[in-house]
């Protein structure tokens, strides 16, 4: 599972993202933690140290399904979900 590259990406389109997934969906950070995207206490781990305005500034966002993967990478190529 190598997973999308995120910069810049808004927290709150993540949290929806995971949301809707049926798959897993997991925020690798810069210092190589594993979090469990759909996880409530994650949610709150993230909201509070791996984020500054609202964005995630850089991590890779890793979903066990790859067509949620793949629609994760054009969320965040071209600022949808479609």
């Amino acid at each position: 599972m190598e997973g999308v590259q995120i910069h810049d990406f808004d927290f709150n389109k993540l949290m929806e993202f995971a949301a809707t997934t049926k798959g897993e969906v997991f925020l690798k950070t810069t210092e190589g933690d594993v979090l469990n995207l759909k996880s409530r206490l994650t949610q709150l781990l993230v909201l509070s140290g791996a984020i500054a305005q609202g964005t995630i500034e850089e991590a890779t966002v890793i979903c066990t399904n790859k067509d949620e993967e793949s629609a994760l990478f054009r969320m965040n190529l071209y600022g949808d979900n479609k």
